[in-house]
């Protein structure tokens, strides 16, 4: 006998279903407002209750923001990165899967999303990844800068392959892989290591020669994992957990 206890949550899936597919139906944007609650009721022919459990989820995922007040209720979002990185961290940590699964994946992962992005990168893009390498370079001694460069690199180069799925699995490992909030150290002369592997990897990509990318993207994942091997192993043994995100 099916439990009644799961049919609630079941319909205000399908509901959430249903207003995201009217949300691209209706052509919405960032920042548009959906319908009043009344209206959205009437035209699902649902509950209060499933309603709001429905909208809740969808602001949970980011597709909207409930606004409080007079003249508020929902509004058109642009998910991100961040729903995903939440469920693939908490699947990891009940696996008991270490950090270096993730580093891992990137080996497998990024090679290829530089090889794409050699063909398919736009010149905005392609600017941006300059930008990226240059700041980095000028502000070697700020750790900081040092890290918000290299996320801001790695971003760029998924984005630019032209595949998204390739953009939100790098955003979200390496919002898991932040070296920096597990222990991972990077001293001045790791840094400039990491800045001469992005230099060539840009070079490669603004060459639009995909297999000399690839190839520098490799090494450069490869002589990560090296470091983190030699330096910090029992970090990477450490096993994933949604408190301690890397």
């Amino acid at each position: 006998m099916p439990d009644s206890s799961m049919r609630p949550q079941k319909t205000a899936m399908l509901v959430a279903q249903r207003i995201v597919a009217d949300i691209q139906r209706g052509g919405n944007t960032v920042g548009d407002r959906l319908p009043p609650e009344r209206a959205m009721l009437e035209h699902y022919q649902i509950g209060r209750g499933t309603l709001r459990e429905s909208l809740r989820f969808l602001e949970l995922q980011g597709v909207i923001a409930l606004k409080p007040g007079p003249g508020g209720g929902p509004v058109v979002q642009q998910p991100d990165a961040t729903g995903l990185a939440t469920a693939l961290t908490l699947l990891l940590q009940f696996e008991n899967a270490p950090f270096r699964t993730i580093a891992e994946s990137r080996a497998g992962l990024e090679p290829m999303m530089a090889q794409l992005a050699a063909t398919r990168m736009s010149g905005d893009q392609l600017a941006d990844l300059a930008y990226s390498v240059e700041h980095m370079g000028e502000n070697l001694g700020d750790e900081a800068t040092f890290l918000e460069m290299n996320r801001r690199f790695h971003d760029t180069i998924a984005h630019g392959s032209g595949n998204a799925m390739f953009g939100y699995l790098v955003e979200s490992l390496l919002g898991m892989l932040d070296g920096s909030a597990i222990g991972f150290d990077y001293p001045e002369h790791r840094r400039a290591a990491v800045y001469e592997a992005h230099s060539s990897i840009y070079q490669a990509i603004a060459a639009r020669d995909p297999v000399t990318a690839a190839a520098a993207m490799h090494e450069h994942i490869a002589a990560y994992t090296r470091y983190a091997e030699r330096k910090f192993p029992e970090l990477l043994d450490t096993p994933v957990s949604w408190t301690a995100r890397i």
